[in-house]
């Protein structure tokens, strides 16, 4: 199990993970769908869910339910979700 900081954008022009912001930083995820009853965090999960190649039933917010920044376990291959972590981060190994 991972667990990882992000940074949600809703109402973007299109679904994307990728990139970081803040400090300490956190991994971009940019949802289509708005901040509205939930349907930004169901899309977060399926848009993460893709990025890291798991199912989104693999994934879990934790923390900031309501909030744009959050924090998610993925539940999988740690070495290779840290991998896709850093690659998808911009940070080099």
């Amino acid at each position: 199990m991972v667990t990882i900081e992000i940074r949600v954008r809703p109402n973007a022009k299109s679904n994307r993970v990728g990139g970081v912001v803040g400090d300490p930083a956190r991994l971009v995820v940019a949802v289509q769908a708005p901040a509205v009853d939930g349907k930004a965090n169901e899309a977060v999960l399926k848009v993460v869910a893709k990025a890291f190649e798991l199912r989104a039933r693999d994934i879990s917010i934790v923390h900031g339910q309501l909030a744009r920044d959050k924090r998610l376990t993925l539940n999988g291959d740690d070495v290779a979700l840290e991998a896709r972590l850093h690659e998808l981060m911009g940070i080099l190994s």
